[in-house]
């Protein structure tokens, strides 16, 4: 079926899209998984192609557009070639949100030509170890000092995507004690910069996939933080952090949808080529029905997902949406990516194959953006259950 969501600006981004990552990205991607991360310049290439300021408006130097589908087409573009953009999601998908909701006048100008540029790299600090998505029992502390100028910062984060590279890190803290009536009450968003006096990045962490983003481990010891770099009000970031949760958890949704097309299409790919007994693996029954499956679950993913994004652009995605629809499509995407895995053979479970690294890339899905058992839980908790 002939999809709709795209416009002819998208499919025109799409291709130009395509041939950078051809171009730019293939040939020097199985260094950058071995490195542990993409190249800084490379950030600063995706600047100047437009991909961060997207959504920035023009005033700022991008390109004002309020559509996520841009969004969309990148990462089903990365997909389809097997490779990632490395931790350039969170600069994107995840911290740009915030500072456009919640930054000064004065922040936006000081920070959004950098972010824009990629000269500025940014980073989300919420999960600290020992909380997981238990964000309300954080336990990093900002306290205001005595002459109000600045906040003093202590405490650690883990799995932060993008945290050894960043320049500037989104922390949540406790700028006051949580209440008997309200534990989430007291959080507050402070822009920390990473070369700030005792400001630490620890272990970047060895993951089973997602192998090009760095992901790191970080601490924080008396950082003077300036009460300017405050993103937003004191205290409320925890309803902050609820209102862009539908989108990251859409983008997921976007990721395990395409990873699965892109699963389908390898697999589809080496099954022709391939030879046993005689004959090509494509031409035995049990191979084209394990297929046509898959190619249907794929289908309805296309279907969730794309509604979800039409939902989205017309600000009508509600948090039950998003969560269903990342519950569904990580969920059946565990599968479909095994289907085709099997259908390699050994050579599945070969890292020079794109399967491999797919399969080691998309299970995390299933995890950050708050667990499937948390995706149920609000789903539930919508029907009124």
């Amino acid at each position: 079926m002939r999809r709709t969501v795209y416009d002819e600006d998208h499919e025109a981004f799409r291709a130009t899209m395509r041939d950078f990552i051809a171009t730019e990205v293939v040939p020097f991607y199985d260094q950058w998984c071995e490195a542990g991360a993409v190249p800084r310049e490379f950030y600063k290439k995706l600047g100047e192609l437009g991909v961060f300021g997207i959504e920035v408006p023009q005033e700022y130097g991008g390109a004002g557009e309020s559509s996520f589908k841009f969004h969309a087409v990148i990462t089903e573009e990365c997909a389809r070639a097997g490779v990632s953009f490395g931790g350039s999601s969170v600069h994107t998908a995840l911290c740009l949100p915030y500072i456009l909701a919640y930054a000064t006048e004065e922040q936006k100008r000081r920070w959004l030509p950098s972010f824009v540029s990629g000269d500025m790299m940014t980073a989300i600090a919420m999960t600290e170890p020992g909380t997981g998505s238990d964000l309300a029992g954080m336990k990093t502390t900002a306290k205001l000092s005595e002459d109000g100028t600045h906040y003093v910062l202590n405490g650690a984060k883990t799995f932060i995507t993008g945290g050894v590279q960043a320049d500037r890190v989104l922390v949540c803290a406790r700028t006051a004690p949580p209440t008997p009536e309200d534990r989430r009450s007291g959080i507050s968003i402070l822009v920390v910069d990473t070369a700030s006096e005792g400001y630490a990045v620890g272990r970047k962490l060895e993951k089973l996939g997602l192998h090009a983003s760095d992901t790191a481990e970080l601490s924080f010891t008396d950082v003077k933080v300036p009460v300017g770099d405050l993103l937003g009000e004191e205290g409320k970031a925890f309803g902050y952090l609820g209102h862009n949760l539908p989108q990251e958890r859409l983008y997921i949704a976007v990721g395990a949808y395409a990873q699965s097309a892109a699963a389908v299409a390898f697999a589809q790919a080496y099954v022709q080529d391939r030879t046993v007994f005689g004959k090509s693996v494509a031409s035995f029954q049990n191979t084209k029905f394990v297929l046509a499956d898959c190619k249907a679950e794929v289908d309805a993913m296309e279907a969730v997902v794309d509604r979800a994004l039409e939902a989205h652009d017309a600000g009508e995605l509600t948090a039950a949406d998003a969560a269903s629809a990342k519950l569904f499509t990580t969920e059946r995407a565990a599968v479909v990516i095994d289907k085709c895995l099997q259908l390699h053979g050994g050579y599945g479970y070969m890292m020079e194959y794109p399967i491999a690294r797919l399969y080691a890339d998309a299970r995390v899905s299933r995890i950050y953006g708050g667990t499937s058992e948390v995706m149920r839980s609000i789903i539930a908790k919508s029907m009124g259950l």
